[in-house]
């Protein structure tokens, strides 16, 4: 059933990216089978969630396969003299793997085992599809939205102090050093979790079945809602209504002002802006810091390094959202509220719902809502009066964490206690008469 959902769902943003006279998720994908791909890592690391159903032999050949095609395909290119500008040299092979796994399933496999590889393929290609999704939402949010709403955010992150605006000072300040990494960060986020995911499905191959809850859903579903929410409140950011645009170009011929990062935006009565029909209205909320806040969640029960390498995630994730102008403060809270929210959400339907749970997605809901409409319909006053709007705006954020918290731990203690009270609950074996 999920499957016949999510089928539907690219078909008709299929159609919908035709209406624009754009490819479609479908079609870009497909030509990653051959053409250089735009994102090598990624189809890496959708054949490594697909190989947690595999042995360890089978992993190691669908690895050499994947490489040997990739090194083949390298060396047509090479030949024919085919540019790969703006793409990856690599990850065709990865793709080929992904795809061969399938007919496998189909051709040699039956029963539980067909089953079970088809799930490692369907979650490695919902990944690989996930971005191409992501892709063409936000060039559809482009073409459907020629006024945006960042006056109204600008203004209202008077309330946060301006962030981004003293964030792009620091970023500039570390030199190309702390601009790499950051952007490394940015960039590979699917692939850190990925890595989360990985350990979280390690027992998958030995088990046979996966477990009921892990990263690689909520990441999904996030990628999936979010572009919704893009649709209802188009903002493109602050490198882009008041800077010069990303790395440098575009964006000065659409801007409001050319203010960031040096100089604030000044208190006036905002009002939509028409702006380009190529950026992305992207911003509200902030998808890589609700994506990191949940990596950097589902770490938290992993060993040491992979908690420090989720903390490390979500902190250079926000620097990067903010130094680069890619994000206003009030985006990144409401990333935050978003992402805990579906979290939750997430987790009720694999337990079952209850009062807590239900609390608990209704709260997370009316506080993303109540973000939104104030920053829409409040925003002169939040900037008038930061010292009141600035920690109500937080104390709401840290409300859902706390919630959330509270919630999940109440949840953890109750399973813990189930677990333990199982094998006293079953009856003393019966003893037969001699």
């Amino acid at each position: 059933m999920a499957g016949a959902a999510t089928l539907a769902f690219l078909v008709a943003l299929e159609i919908a990216a035709r209406r624009y006279g754009l490819p479609g998720p479908m079609t870009n994908q497909a030509k990653e089978l051959i053409f250089a791909p735009a994102s090598g890592p990624l189809l890496y690391a959708g054949m490594a969630l697909t190989m947690v159903v595999l042995t360890w032999r089978q992993r190691f050949v669908a690895a050499a396969v994947a490489v040997g095609v990739d090194i083949a395909v390298a060396l047509v290119r090479w030949a024919a003299d085919a540019s790969v500008s703006g793409s990856h040299s690599f990850g065709n092979g990865a793709l080929w793997v992904i795809l061969g796994c399938a007919v496998v399933a189909f051709t040699r496999r039956t029963g539980a085992e067909r089953v079970l590889l088809l799930k490692g393929v369907g979650l490695g290609l919902l990944l690989v599809a996930g971005r191409k999704t992501g892709d063409t939402w936000l060039l559809i949010t482009s073409k459907t939205h020629p006024t945006v709403l960042d006056q109204y955010v600008a203004t209202a992150d008077h309330a946060l102090g301006n962030p981004s605006w003293l964030a792009g000072r620091v970023v500039r300040a570390t030199g190309p050093i702390g601009d790499h990494v950051l952007d490394w960060v940015y960039v590979q986020l699917a692939v850190a979790a990925v890595v989360v995911a990985l350990y979280q499905l390690r027992k998958v191959a030995a088990e046979r079945r996966f477990p009921r809850h892990h990263l690689v859903r909520t990441f999904l579903l996030i990628g999936l809602l979010g572009p919704g929410i893009y649709m209802i409140f188009p903002v493109v950011g602050p490198v882009f209504a008041y800077g010069t645009g990303a790395f440098g170009t575009g964006g000065e011929h659409w801007a409001i002002a050319n203010l960031w990062p040096d100089t604030t935006p000044p208190l006036v009565a905002p009002h939509p802006v028409t702006y380009d029909g190529v950026t992305p209205r992207n911003c509200m909320p902030s998808l890589h810091t609700a994506w990191a806040t949940v990596i950097f969640v589902h770490s938290r029960k992993g060993p040491r390094i992979l908690r420090y390498a989720g903390t490390f995630w979500l902190v250079a994730t926000l620097s990067a959202t903010l130094g680069f102008g890619y994000h206003y403060a009030i985006d990144l809270v409401a990333g935050v509220v978003f992402a805990l929210t579906i979290e939750a959400a997430l987790r009720s339907l694999d337990r079952g719902w209850d009062r807590s749970g239900i609390q608990l997605v209704v709260h997370g809901t009316a506080v993303f809502a109540a973000i939104l409409a104030s920053t829409r319909y409040l925003s002169l006053e939040m900037a008038r009066h930061p010292w009141v709007f600035g920690p109500l705006l937080i104390l709401a954020m840290a409300s859902v964490i706390h919630g959330y918290a509270r919630t999940t731990k109440g949840w953890e203690s109750k399973a813990a206690a189930a677990a333990a009270a199982a094998p006293a609950q079953q009856p003393e074996p019966r003893l037969e008469a001699a």
